[in-house]
């Protein structure tokens, strides 16, 4: 039984080293859709572009890689993009 052993520690450790890219990657997401939000709220609009153009590229990558599902991706990106367009009209 001791193959079984090393391939489970293995298995093991892969695991874990991808919960903590994976975790890495929604953190990355979380953070930058804050940014936007707050400067949304500022009524930032050149710099609240910006922010939301890279938030949806790290959306768009995590749920390419499969780290969020693809229509969280879309429902977010679309909430956001709701946001800055009324930011816009005011």
């Amino acid at each position: 039984m001791a193959g079984k052993r090393n391939s489970a520690e293995k298995r093991h450790r892969q695991s874990e080293e991808r919960r903590l890219r994976n975790k890495a990657v929604k953190s990355a997401v979380r953070t930058s859709a804050k940014k936007f939000v707050i400067l949304a709220r500022k009524k930032e609009i050149g710099e609240a572009e910006a922010a939301l153009k890279d938030m949806i590229k790290k959306i768009d990558t995590a749920a390419r890689k499969g780290i969020i599902k693809k229509n969280a991706a879309a429902r977010k990106k679309s909430r956001m993009q709701r946001l800055y367009n009324s930011l816009k009209e005011a």
